[in-house]
């Protein structure tokens, strides 16, 4: 007798549609083993065959934490490309080597957390770096090319699967699983909720990530914006995965829920399908979930939507069709494609700020290149290892020849003497080929944190640190072989680290005035460096010496300034090549506190600028600084520009390729120019090149070239619901360069605060020396409209709309009016509507917060004082008698008209037990006509609603 095969269940069936195959998977697997998938490591299920999976892959310039790959420049600097087709083969080539990564280590994920789409608000973001732009529809444009090229281009079959980063109004580090993010309906529409829609609605997204912060009081891993908005825009099955420890944080640091069981169900309620938490530990997110379930705040359909979700990632990835996914063989990796790629995006991403005929260099020029990362290749948080490296000195080397090149780095060279007359000392060390890289340089991932290696000692010579000053008191020292000093988990102080790094940057030092020395404290530990018989040390909290540490003298073998006048006045032309390290002053979990470059740095700039006035400034910077350029006759701009940044750099000093990288974010002028950190407000703190009233260092979309451009022929017709807009561009230069043309429009007599600029689109063209470029563009109408509170909807004025084109926010070449139909709208219905609390025109002193912690918005004065809100046009008809308001907490609501005398004064008389714990009151007014609404609120209440009868 024949023994007969089994059949084919359906889940493993390739002409079955997703949907049925995840049905009957699902109903295949058990009440737990659904429950074990909604951690972010899911485990196999050995009887189905179905193997384990890993949400979650960082791969944002690059397949990150993994180890050696191409690493392209940061995210700003691709957004600095202005070039969407660009980006699309930078995510294309990222996706590749990580599908070909994982052919060999199964570590590494194919749901990458990628890209990031917050908005560049304010240029003290830590992770200013991990953006696009502060432009919604450059933001949209760049995210999409991206995730397309992650996705790759078969109609079934997705070759990684991207999720957006991070959910929603994230623009702070300071305070970031605690703080939150008032966003007027307004803001959230036009500005923070866009570049997500766009992205979305282009139909390569997986997912989003929720971000760490709240938004109007609520956390974003608990927001109805997600059902309300994100799940409204696509019909796919899109999988939100919280970021790591976030689920914890509802009860453990926010304390918005009392227990981890109702915090978990609120975030699987709201549409959290997969919880990164715990690390690899599944055991605590799993069993706050069954006990949810047990206690009745979750039902079956909730969990079985969730995982559904992640299903649907796992099948579109090939999970289930090995012999069918196109890309299951893909073995791209490291490939001279990849290779020129970098090096395309890198030189694509250099912006010329300034030059005044300095640039493009001759090739006989006799080159003095200083300044602290003259000779590095920086890498951030989200970088691969380096396979190959290219700084700005060896990038010199290459196109101008070693012998026209002279370095110095700018650094003090110092030996630090204790009290008893003694040096600290580096031993010497040989480092085994295996911590190597490809180049031979030190590889971070296996120097960092060794305690194999002998740890600094005293002696009576000592050893002279390069002692880098990185600004706001951090530094770094660094022994002559180019080990940096680092602490391990033992305390001891080794020269162990290729460069600052890590999660904790244990590499970091601060100098601290004592008597007529100084203290050195290690910053990671927080702790002051002491001098034992084994070794020197960061002094133990419970040792003696912790309460006497160690004093150091400052013994100068040399100053920066002096190298660089010494190299600098041989030079026909000095390159200062300035800016951070991405681990240090502005990262993940740091906020900057000034736009300055760093006081050592511009010490180094003054020097050479004195020694030199032909000095050249390159910024090789994860953001903005406001410096002094009036007397410098050049300036670029550059990202950390990944494994080609130096070949780039040199290509485009030399003129070998035209610089036309332009600003993706407003460089403001000083400190004075920014809001506060926390005002998301961007309308009405007048934030971005879309609000900003001042003069800018540099506006948004900047950028110079080595040829020149003009604009003409401009048109625009409206039809169908779009306006058609057509010029163009010639390049009237003699060298072939790119241009990036770009469309702005301004509401000539809008009836409520507009931008100054709105970026409608953009294109970065190539031409050839007197070539023309004819260029069109069909913008649908809905990009003039904005978010009318009146009627919590779009709107589209109707009136005249300037259409810009030029070659930046504020470099316009041409100009026209269009007269566009609409809807005129009309004033607030008092009787009908009355004003939901939140939907003001204007506010001082007001935060929004939850209504209640599933969903809506109440306001209330920042900080239990008192605040003030105006509703503009509000229409009364023929008279209203009563004004009601809807109140939580305690306190007082003051009502007038016109901002005139105060009709109503309605005050708590007894504070509600809770903030959600609502009442109304009511009071007698007499009004009619239309007038302005003004609110004064006293005191710690919660305005949800004002209603007005007759």
């Amino acid at each position: 007798m024949t023994e007969q095969t089994p059949p084919t269940p359906p889940f493993r069936d390739p002409q079955l549609p997703f949907a049925k195959r995840i049905d009957d998977l699902l109903e295949r697997l058990t009440p737990d083993e659904r429950i074990s998938f909604l951690h972010q490591y899911a485990p196999a299920v050995e009887r189905l065959g179905i193997a384990a999976f890993r949400t979650g892959q960082e791969a944002l310039h690059g397949v990150a934490w993994m180890g050696p790959a191409t690493v392209f420049p940061q995210a700003v600097g691709l957004g600095a490309t202005w070039n969407p087709e660009l980006v699309r083969r930078v995510g294309e080539a990222v996706s590749k080597e990580a599908r070909a990564m994982r052919a060999h280590d199964d570590r590494v994920g194919l749901n990458v957390w990628a890209p990031t789409v917050n908005l560049l608000r304010h240029p003290l973001w830590g992770r200013n770096e991990e953006g696009y732009s502060e432009d919604p529809k450059l933001t949209s444009a760049i995210a999409t090319a991206y995730t397309r090229g992650l996705r790759g281009d078969h109609p079934t079959y997705w070759r990684t699967a991207p999720v957006l980063k991070h959910w929603l109004a994230h623009n702070n580090e300071t305070g970031r699983d605690v703080t939150s993010s008032s966003v007027r309906p307004r803001v959230l529409h036009e500005y923070d909720l866009r570049a997500f829609r766009e992205t979305v609605e282009a139909g390569a997204v997986a997912g989003v990530m929720p971000a760490y912060n709240l938004v109007n009081g609520r956390p974003n891993h608990v927001s109805p914006y997600l059902r309300e908005h994100l799940r409204a825009w696509t019909d796919e099955d899109l999988l939100v995965c919280s970021d790591a420890g976030a689920p914890s944080n509802l009860v453990d640091s926010e304390h918005y829920f009392d227990t981890h069981e109702e915090a978990t169900a609120a975030a699987l309620s709201a549409g959290v399908d997969s919880f990164t938490d715990h690390g690899t530990d599944a055991s605590q997110i799993v069993g706050r979930l069954k006990r949810a379930y047990e206690q009745g705040l979750l039902t079956e359909a909730d969990i079985d939507t969730a995982v559904r979700r992640q299903l649907s990632v796992r099948f579109r990835l090939g999970e289930f069709d090995p012999r069918y996914d196109p890309y299951a063989g893909t073995g791209d990796f490291d490939t001279p494609a990849h290779r020129a790629l970098a090096q395309e995006a890198a030189e694509q991403a250099i912006v010329l700020l300034k030059n005044d005929g300095l640039l493009p260099l001759a090739p006989d020029t006799r080159i003095a290149v200083v300044g602290l990362l003259a000779d590095e290749c920086k890498l951030d948080w989200y970088s691969g290892t380096l396979i190959h490296r290219s700084t700005p000195l060896e990038g010199l080397y290459e196109q101008f020849g070693a012998e026209r090149v002279e370095f110095a780095e700018g650094v003090d060279r110092v030996r630090l003497r204790t009290s008893q007359g003694a040096f600290l000392h580096v031993p010497l060390v040989e480092v085994a080929d295996e911590v190597r890289g490809a180049e031979g340089a030190l590889d971070p991932a296996l120097l960092a944190g060794r305690t194999d290696m002998p740890p600094l000692t005293t002696d009576p010579t000592g050893t002279e640190l390069a002692l880098i000053d990185w600004g706001e008191g951090l530094l770094t020292l660094r022994a002559p072989d180019g080990r940096y000093l680092s602490v391990a988990e033992d305390g001891y102080v080794r020269a162990s680290a290729d460069q600052p790094g890590g999660w904790v940057v244990q590499e970091t030092f601060r100098l601290e005035p004592h008597e007529d020395g100084h203290l050195l404290r290690h910053v990671g530990t927080g702790r002051h460096i002491s001098v034992a018989a084994d070794g020197v040390k960061v002094a133990d909290e419970n040792d003696e010496r912790a309460e006497r540490p160690e004093p150091f003298e400052l013994v100068f073998a040399e100053r920066g300034e002096e190298a660089v006048r010494r190299v600098a006045e041989q030079a026909d032309v000095v390159v200062v090549v300035a800016g951070n390290d991405p681990h240090i002053n502005g990262r993940e979990t740091e906020d900057r506190t000034t736009l300055r470059l760093p006081a050592q740095q511009e010490r180094l700039l003054r020097a050479a600028r004195a020694t030199n006035p032909r000095t050249v400034l390159a910024l090789v910077s994860a953001y903005p600084y406001a410096v002094g350029t009036a007397a410098l006759p050049a300036v670029l701009w550059t990202a950390h520009g990944g494994q080609a940044a130096g070949t780039a750099l040199a290509r485009v000093l030399s003129g070998e390729v035209s610089p036309a990288g332009r600003l993706p974010q407003t460089w403001y002028a000083n400190d004075g120019d920014l809001p506060d950190l926390l005002d998301y407000d961007v309308i009405g703190g007048r934030q971005t090149y879309l609000y900003f009233e001042g003069t800018p260092l540099f506006p948004f979309g900047h950028g110079l070239s080595y040829a020149s451009f003009s604009y003409a022929d401009l048109a625009v017709r409206v039809e169908d619901g779009s306006a058609h807009v057509s010029f163009t561009v010639t390049n009237t230069g003699d060298v072939t360069a790119d241009e990036v043309a770009q469309l702005y429009t301004r509401a000539v007599e809008p009836s409520v605060p507009r931008p100054r600029r709105e970026l409608l689109a953009h294109r970065r063209i190539t031409l050839a020396p007197g070539a023309r470029a004819d260029l069109s563009f069909e913008v649908p109408l809905t990009a003039f409209e904005f978010w009318d509170v009146t009627g919590s909807g779009w709107r589209l004025e109707p009136g005249p709309y300037d259409v810009l084109a030029g070659a930046s926010s504020e470099d316009v070449r041409l100009r026209t009016t269009v007269l566009l139909d609409g809807d005129p709208g009309g004033p607030r219905r008092m009787l009908q509507r009355g004003l939901p609390a939140a939907d003001f025109d204007e506010q001082s002193g007001i935060a929004i917060v939850d209504r209640a912690r599933v969903s809506g918005d109440a306001v209330t004065p920042a900080g239990g004082g008192a605040g003030e809100l105006v509703y503009r046009d509000c229409d009364f008809g023929d008279g209203v008698t009563e004004v009601t308001v809807r109140v939580a907490g305690e306190g007082t609501v003051e009502l007038s008209l016109d901002g005139g005398p105060a009709l109503a004064e309605l005050a708590l008389p007894t504070p509600t037990s809770g903030p959600y714990d609502y009442t109304i009151l009511g009071a007698g007014i007499v009004a009619e006509g239309v007038h302005d609404v003004h609110l004064r609120l006293r005191g710690p209440l919660r305005l949800a609603h004002v209603g007005f009868s007759g």
